[in-house]
């Protein structure tokens, strides 16, 4: 599944999305986690159904927008939730959603979060790209503590191991080539890096 561009999520106010092909997918409302109105869908116009019957026709889910760790709304929520923590608590968010996926058994359902979780840990590795303020968090992580590079890693390695999470539903098969490959790039600089032996001089 790919999001459309013009319906993603809007950071500071309330963003209309869908999830379709996942359990209880339909119809729904996501605020940002910055600005949380009472919103309710009462009535829907018969345009607006033919267009959301389109739009799922065509495999688009607003609430998935490209294959980026940041480019849907679960992780844009982790990143108004990361700003909103204090500063020394950011670590502990991160830390908290790579170890539940990695412990986790059947559904994954922080999922998306974990890879943004993973992708602000790379950003601090030799090699890692810079996280874009306009889709990651606003606000400057701390210095992560370094076991964080080994359970980012594991808990790549668990999504992309989850024969029924993200990996296998995304409509447009090109698509999901490029976030398994966005994901191996992650797990290349994460990979901590082989230590070297020393050899010793037996001599003749």
């Amino acid at each position: 599944m790919i999001g459309h561009a013009g319906f993603g999520h809007v950071r500071g106010s309330a963003a209309l999305s869908t999830e379709w092909g996942r359990p209880g997918g339909g119809l729904r409302l996501r605020p940002s986690a910055k600005a949380r109105p009472a919103l309710t869908v009462t009535a829907m116009s018969v345009a607006g159904a033919r267009i959301l019957a389109q739009l799922h026709e065509e495999g688009i889910c607003m609430g998935t927008w490209g294959t980026g760790p940041f480019d849907n709304d679960a992780a844009a929520d982790f990143a108004d939730a990361l700003d909103d923590a204090e500063p020394e608590e950011r670590e502990a968010l991160i830390r908290g959603v790579l170890t539940r996926t990695v412990n986790a058994t059947g559904w994954l359902i922080e999922e998306q979060e974990a890879v943004a979780a993973a992708a602000l840990v790379a950003a601090q590795c030799p090699g890692g790209d810079l996280v874009d303020t306009a889709d990651g968090p606003e606000e400057p992580m701390p210095v992560f503590s370094d076991d964080l590079r080994e359970l980012a890693d594991k808990a790549l390695a668990r999504i992309m191991s989850d024969e029924t999470g993200s990996a296998s539903n995304w409509v447009d098969p090109e698509n999901g080539k490029q976030w398994q490959a966005g994901l191996n790039r992650l797990r290349a600089v994460l990979a901590p890096p082989e230590r070297s032996i020393p050899l010793f001089d037996v001599g003749p």
